[in-house]
């Protein structure tokens, strides 16, 4: 049986050890959360924290993607860099340990975010999340 894709943009698997992410409450109140994304796409993240967040709460996240192999492993941090807005959408605490959780993405914070995220994404060195 062949499922149907409802989502609007590709999703891309990424190595959670080596894609750290930092949450913030959008509104810039409370600490700096880290933890780890498994999946990005145009619109969303899957992500895991130590901590909950209740759905539909607003954040900002900073997602530093894994460099490339070869010279481009050298890149700077800064060029893997993107920062996005966006709200938490579901959250799973079904299993112990961290929670998985998805935001989608409402806006990119700077200048160029996209654009980075886009090119790193498609680039052909992640493969496609099911």
């Amino acid at each position: 049986m062949n499922a149907i894709n409802r989502r609007k943009f590709e999703r891309f698997a990424l190595p959670p050890m080596y894609t750290p992410i930092c949450v913030r409450l959008a509104d810039g109140t409370g600490p700096a959360l880290e933890g780890h994304a498994y999946d990005v796409s145009e619109g969303g993240i899957r992500f895991e924290l130590d901590s909950a967040l209740p759905a539909g709460t607003a954040v900002a996240v900073q997602i530093t993607l894994p460099a490339g192999n070869g010279p481009a492993k050298r890149e700077l941090e800064a060029s893997r860099t993107v920062c996005i807005f966006g709200n938490v959408i579901w959250v799973d605490q079904s299993e112990p340990g961290p929670v998985r959780m998805a935001l989608a993405i409402t806006r990119f914070a700077r200048l160029g975010d996209r654009e980075r995220l886009l090119g790193k994404i498609t680039s052909g060195r992640f493969l496609r999340a099911a």
